[in-house]
């Protein structure tokens, strides 16, 4: 999909593994999602939804951006977002457009061959070395577009914060309310949730690792990464970062759903235990 530039939406609630696993929520699937789990250089837009609301927006979302770059979209869960109950405002809803509209936005889509054009064949196959060079080179230059347009995320209690949880889907609300018991004991932890995993935030997580101009001006003194797998966003953390501050993990795997004091203890061990 990614080769032959065609766009749609594939939502992974993600599970525990490897193998056949468990039916028990999981966030192992990263490195499948965002760092190429197929053939060749391409980059698949993914969207980690943190409760049923975003569940229902990143849809929208998903579709938006897979049309407007003409590339597949994940929507990427897990089993605890995946069969959660919660209120929900679903979406506006926005009528199909016309077939008229699609064959001159979408020269891609099967709606039969009128006789007024030749056959349109969409394969991702090209023999000749040279021209798939350069569309490679059109995917890169789509790619960094992508990544200087459409990254997402949150920030919660981060102004003055001297640590950081980093955070996403079911282990940001988690880690939310660790951050509420930190700051109920007087340290100042934030949270900084990636919404987007492919564009990854780097930049603006990059920022903490650096005297900034933010609201105190303080370099975050260390992060801690909390997923649900054996550590995998954690080297997107710590490239963002340069190494320039402590990086560190903690996660549960094979389905455990780890308590946010969970979370919190793990943090006061790595960072504030002599």
């Amino acid at each position: 999909m990614a080769g032959a530039e065609l766009p749609g939406v594939i939502v992974n609630i993600v599970r525990g593994g490897p193998g056949l696993g468990t039916i028990q929520p999981g966030q192992a699937d990263y490195f499948q999602s965002v760092k190429g789990g197929g053939h060749g250089d391409y980059k698949m837009i993914t969207l980690a939804p943190a409760s049923v609301q975003e569940m229902a927006d990143h849809v929208t979302l998903g579709f938006d951006l897979a049309f407007k770059y003409n590339n597949p979209v994940m929507i990427l869960s897990d089993g605890v977002i995946g069969q959660m109950m919660e209120k929900v405002v679903l979406p506006e809803f926005r009528p199909r457009k016309t077939e008229e509209e699609i064959r001159k936005e979408q020269p891609w889509a099967a709606l039969g061959k009128p006789k007024t054009r030749k056959p349109n064949i969409i394969t991702s196959l090209e023999m000749d070395s040279n021209i798939m060079e350069q569309n490679n080179l059109r995917f890169q230059e789509k790619y960094k577009k992508i990544a200087e347009n459409e990254v997402l995320y949150e920030e919660l209690n981060c102004e003055d914060a001297e640590y950081l949880i980093v955070a996403f889907g079911s282990s940001a609300r988690i880690a939310q309310k660790a951050v509420e018991l930190a700051r109920e004991q007087g340290i100042k932890v934030g949270l900084f949730r990636p919404i987007t995993l492919w564009p990854f935030p780097e930049k603006e997580l990059a920022s903490y690792a650096v005297e900034t101009l933010r609201a105190t001006s303080l370099q975050c003194k260390g992060i801690l990464v909390v997923e649900l797998n054996a550590g995998q966003m954690i080297e997107d953390v710590r490239l963002a970062v340069e190494c320039k501050i402590p990086v560190k993990h903690f996660g549960r795997l094979g389905g455990i759903i780890p308590a946010p004091d969970e979370v919190l203890v793990a943090l006061k061990k790595i960072f504030l235990t002599n």
